[in-house]
């Protein structure tokens, strides 16, 4: 059997030979040359990667990104140049002359949001040095007299914005950076289909990699009703500027420039604690109502100018209409951040806000992959007795992060800084508590993509009652949860510490 069986493979062969000389010829010339080309093709790729480390070394943010990179290329570049190819650069190739010709384009607008602000009486008259911090870190003015309200899981996030949606008589600004087409996806495209039959302008901006499998149908479905849908990289595009390690991950909606909503929610059914495994999915939002809404729009309008070439037109920009009726007392300040910044906008909004800690940090994150420095900010604020707690989630939907973050345990427990597992499902929200008056929250995640890589967005709150909500949440979130420690390393398998201590390592590239 085997003999015919060769039989009939050489003479499938020697037909092929006949009828395709030149392609067998190359199989034969590679099959007799093997190993020379072997040598060259490791010569190659050692050399790429050896070319590709400098390039690292040259441009990545920070010294472990480099170092991480910079191994693994000159290691193994046949996995690793790709990878760095797709994922390494730190920088987006034309990005700054872009982003600076467009800066320019929305700056008057963005001024005059500014001194309209201040001429109506909406900066306050005394605030925080924190607040005054994120102000000039953004380029955004804290304003006052805004209603904030706190949304907890997703039946209140989405009951809230769409309730929000109905109501809207101009436009409505839609940012996720993941939106599915299954029950809740689907109700989000049937209401803003039927607002822009009304004749409400619907704009949609979503994140490319996030949306991977969102399918074209579901954007065509949208398009066709006069919706206007755009992705943010336009992946394959024309104007695809930069490579997939940049994401969008910023969640915002805008009503008329009334009303908004940022927080940790995608557009999913998980959210809604469907999920096969991360379940139930818990995470937080806020609605805010004031002239904070109209600032977050200017967020949007850069997006927007950078995936379509053209600002949003006729959005409402009109402070005054707070000016005699405020909807309520929250200080509040809108921190926009991205690769693109001069200065890590996002890093800066977490350091300041530990730095201003007297009594109390509390900070729930899905992924605690942090850099040194905020290690050290952590431990420093717990040495001066500051009660410091992190809030992280016992299940993982990502690997590399939930391993990372066992590394972290025995250098945090030893400057008593404290580490929660949340059990009661996933945990997927991003906020920060500060002593008894200020809170953080948006879509920010305490690791280096959102640090460094990611376009991100939160919302710097000052508000006493609002911090009272906060901590009343996060209390609950603490009760179903477990204090974690260096034992928890420790009593594992030598495997798992080994993975443990890889993905440390991968960390600054994660």
């Amino acid at each position: 059997m085997k003999l015919q069986l060769a039989a009939r493979v050489r003479m499938a062969m020697d037909r092929f030979s006949k009828r395709f000389p030149r392609i067998a010829g190359f199989f034969d010339f590679a099959r007799r040359r093997r190993r020379p080309l072997t040598t060259l093709f490791f010569v190659i790729m050692h050399g790429i990667g050896f070319a590709m480390s400098i390039s690292a070394i040259m441009g990545t943010r920070t010294p472990q990104g480099a170092i991480a990179w910079a191994v693994s290329l000159n290691t193994f570049p046949y996995v690793a140049v790709p990878a760095y190819w797709i994922f390494g650069e730190s920088e987006m190739e034309g990005y700054f002359d872009q982003r600076s010709e467009q800066i320019g384009a929305i700056r008057p607008a963005a001024d005059k949001l500014i001194a309209d602000i201040r001429e109506a009486g909406l900066e306050p008259e005394e605030t925080t040095e924190l607040m005054t911090t994120l102000a000039k870190i953004s380029s955004l003015p804290v304003t006052d007299g805004n209603r904030v309200e706190l949304l907890v899981d997703g039946h209140n996030t989405f009951r809230s914005m769409f309730e929000a949606i109905e109501t809207a008589e101009d436009y409505i600004l839609i940012q996720f950076y993941i939106i599915k087409s299954d029950g809740v996806g689907n109700e989000l495209k049937d209401r803003l289909i039927r607002k822009a039959e009304q004749g409400v302008r619907v704009m949609v901006l979503y994140d490319d990699y996030g949306c991977l499998n969102l399918g074209g149908a579901y954007v065509s479905e949208m398009k066709d009703a006069g919706v206007e849908i755009l992705s943010f990289m336009n992946l394959g595009g024309d104007v695809n500027r930069f490579q997939l390690n940049f994401r969008n991950h910023r969640k915002l909606v805008v009503i008329d420039g009334k009303t908004a909503f940022i927080g940790g929610h995608n557009v999913g059914d998980e959210y809604l604690g469907r999920h096969p495994v991360l379940t139930p999915w818990r995470d937080s939002h806020v609605r805010l109502t004031g002239p904070i809404a109209t600032c977050l729009q200017v967020a949007f309008a850069e997006d927007w100018l950078w995936a379509s070439g053209e600002l949003p037109k006729g959005l409402n920009w009109d402070i005054e209409q707070w000016q005699e009726n405020p909807p309520g007392a929250a200080q509040t300040a809108c921190i926009p951040s991205g690769p693109g910044d001069e200065l890590e906008t996002c890093s800066m909004l977490f350091h300041s806000a530990m730095q201003s800690a007297k009594e109390r940090i509390w900070i729930a994150s899905p992924y605690f992959v942090p850099d040194q420095a905020f290690v050290l900010a952590l431990q420093l604020a717990a040495l001066r007795g500051v009660e410091v707690r992190i809030l992280i989630p016992e299940l993982s939907d990502s690997k590399l992060p939930y391993l990372s973050s066992f590394s972290y345990l025995e250098e945090l427990e030893a400057a008593g800084v404290e580490v929660w597992r949340y059990q009661n499902g996933f945990l997927h929200q991003k906020v920060m508590l500060v002593d008894d008056e200020f809170v953080a929250i948006g879509s920010a995640n305490l690791d280096n993509r959102s640090f460094r890589l990611n376009f991100e967005l939160m919302a710097g709150i000052h508000d006493q009652a609002f911090a009272e909500k906060v901590e009343k949440m996060l209390s609950t979130d603490f009760e179903n949860s477990r204090r974690a420690g260096v034992e928890d390393l420790r009593s594992k398998g030598f495997p798992f510490r080994v993975q443990v201590r890889v993905a440390r390592l991968l960390a600054p590239i994660q």
